[in-house]
């Protein structure tokens, strides 16, 4: 839990340090970056950290990317300029991608099935935790302190994670057994160096892509069009290397077993809606309802609240109906949920969306948790790291997919309210979401009519992103009906928690 919340605090608690960044060292033009790049590493490093830690063990992958998050952060304190800073926080990301595949991992190698909802539940309990206190603290630290603290507090967190795992956490046996299984098959562990490269490269170039396109340039720009046609040239090296890999970084029966393929496509689609509520609720809450930063902030939090209550008690329902049925049901309540948020008044109370944010991270955790576990239980120690890294992986994609596609949406609809806008209001509105956002933080400057007509065309945005969200779950619910077994194999050790790698179940309904 110490380890995983160094990913989840990071991710919240530099946001409202942004200004105070951005005065001190500049960059203002490229200051998305710290998030973006973060983004990257963490998402290209997932499969290869899956990869290693079946390969060489958990212990070793856990505290090497402690080890780089925490030299991440180090350097990120001591930052000269925007350049800098951006660089290490690629070194964190780097860190990052074997925190957050590495702990939902162990967790699964220490707890049998019939507990893994309740430590799971713990592990999300962290990213509500920091969600809620990230921001606050984060505006603290900068405001009555340095901007370099929030990197500087990872480290005494940080280390006590890492004394904690390496003189507590021992995986000796599980490692062992996995070992002489690949000695009976006459296997010795190599990494697919380069695959690992091949993904890194292919993963990068897209994200790269749908992260700047239509922000940082035009989307049929030349710079677009490189980067997608560098991606797909890597993306066929990479299908070529893996084939010919002995032990590929991501091997074939990811994709070709069922279970692992209808979840790896679910959780894709869970990533691609997640968009709406956490990068265009904020917005909404603050242009339309006319809230400050910290409440809109907590209309958002209460999902993350109740998230993890919910994923806690998922077992009782999924016990009783099937861990297919128990997603059915969740992703059917989220789509519900969805729907239901443009049929908000205008401009409404802030209780209303916080309700509906409330359902939806209960929804959720009705669909995520069981799946998982689902994922998980289905395979043993020598191939958990893997196929739990390749749902994490489809689920950080999507959510890169997300933001280019509902920030296209977002701005087609913003553009037309603006220009079929009354001709006597037309005059030097602005262009884009974030122009309207400042515009409207600043409202004493506009006349009412068009700070009436700016929140509206932004209420609007924000109701077709969420349309947009629930076309997601509909694919979500599709992908598990159609493509998910009625029942999900469990590997011999999921029912224990011993790791016995050679008794593995069939992949079959």
């Amino acid at each position: 839990m110490l380890g995983m919340a160094l990913a989840a605090l990071d991710s919240t608690i530099i946001a409202t340090a942004i200004p105070q960044i951005v005065g001190d060292l500049g960059g203002f033009a490229v200051f998305s970056w710290l998030f973006s790049g973060y983004l990257l590493a963490v998402t290209v490093t997932l499969p290869v950290y899956g990869k290693l830690s079946d390969t060489y063990g958990r212990k070793p992958i856990l505290v090497t990317g402690i080890a780089l998050f925490l030299l991440g952060s180090l350097a990120c304190a001591g930052a000269w300029n925007m350049a800098s800073l951006i660089a290490f926080r690629i070194l964190q990301g780097l860190g990052g991608g074997a925190l957050q595949g590495t702990v939902q991992t162990i967790a699964a190698d220490l707890y049998p099935m019939k507990e893994r909802p309740k430590i799971q539940a713990r592990l999300s309990s962290v990213w509500a935790a920091s969600s809620v206190a990230g921001p606050g603290l984060g505006g603290l630290l900068a405001a009555y302190g340095d901007w370099r603290w929030i990197f500087l507090v990872n480290l005494p967190v940080g280390a006590l994670a890492l004394w904690l795992i390496v003189r507590h956490f021992f995986e000796d046996d599980a490692r062992h057994d996995s070992e002489r299984a690949r000695t009976a098959a006459g296997r010795r562990p190599r990494v697919d160096w380069p695959g690992a490269l091949a993904i890194f490269a292919c993963g990068g170039l897209l994200l790269t892509a749908l992260v700047q396109g239509g922000t940082a340039w035009p989307w049929l720009s030349a710079p677009s069009l490189l980067l997608l046609a560098g991606s797909a040239l890597c993306a066929a090296a990479t299908f070529a290397i893996e084939r010919r890999a002995a032990e590929p970084i991501i091997p074939g029966w990811v994709w070709r077993r069922r279970t692992i393929s209808a979840v790896n496509l679910a959780l894709g689609a869970l990533g691609l809606l997640m968009v709406a509520p956490t990068v265009f609720l904020p917005t909404y809450a603050q242009t339309v309802l006319g809230l400050g930063p910290i409440p809109a902030g907590f209309v958002l939090s209460v999902m993350t609240l109740s998230w993890p209550i919910s994923a806690a008690f998922s077992s009782r329902v999924y016990t009783r109906i099937g861990i297919r049925n128990c997603a059915l049901l969740g992703m059917a309540g989220a789509g519900l949920v969805l729907l239901a948020f443009p049929l908000l008044p205008y401009p409404g109370a802030a209780w209303q969306p916080a309700l509906l944010m409330l359902a939806l991270g209960a929804a959720l955790g009705l669909f995520q948790l069981p799946l998982i576990i689902g994922v998980q239980s289905s395979v043993g120690y020598a191939e958990r790291g893997t196929a739990t890294a390749s749902i994490l992986f489809c689920r950080q994609v999507g959510q890169s997919i997300g933001a280019a596609l509902f920030g296209a949406i977002a701005n087609a609809t913003l553009n037309d309210r603006l220009a079929h806008a009354p001709s006597a209001i037309r005059t030097g509105l602005p262009h884009d979401l974030d122009a309207v956002s400042h515009a409207l933080e600043h409202a004493g400057a506009l006349t009412a009519r068009t700070a009436d007509y700016l929140r509206r065309a932004v209420d609007t945005t924000v109701h077709h992103v969420y349309l947009g969200a629930a076309a997601a779950a509909a694919l979500a619910l599709l992908a598990v009906l159609l493509l998910a077994p009625r029942r999900f194999p469990v590997h011999a050790d999921a029912r224990t928690g011993a790791s016995t790698p050679d008794a593995a179940a069939p992949d079959s309904p």
